[in-house]
């Protein structure tokens, strides 16, 4: 499992790693633990909401316009 102390919200390093809160993002030895100066940040940080290209087909991505003279993608 990888560490980061760097809360990703206030941008500022974690000291007390025994007392802060943290979330668990992904499994196994690809896993990232990340900590956060306090529970405000964790929540914000929770309430990001991303894209999972491999398990979210809801929407595409996909541009079929052309984008201008020579696009080759019509």
């Amino acid at each position: 499992m990888r560490v980061s102390t760097l809360d990703p919200i206030s941008m500022n390093d974690v000291t007390d790693v025994d007392k802060a809160p943290f979330v668990i993002e992904g499994e196994g030895d690809n896993a990232l633990k990340i900590y956060f100066e306090n529970e405000a940040n964790k929540a914000e940080y929770l309430g990001i909401e991303t894209e999972h290209p491999g398990e979210d087909f809801e929407h595409s991505l996909d541009n079929p316009a052309g984008m201008g003279p020579g696009d080759m993608h019509k």
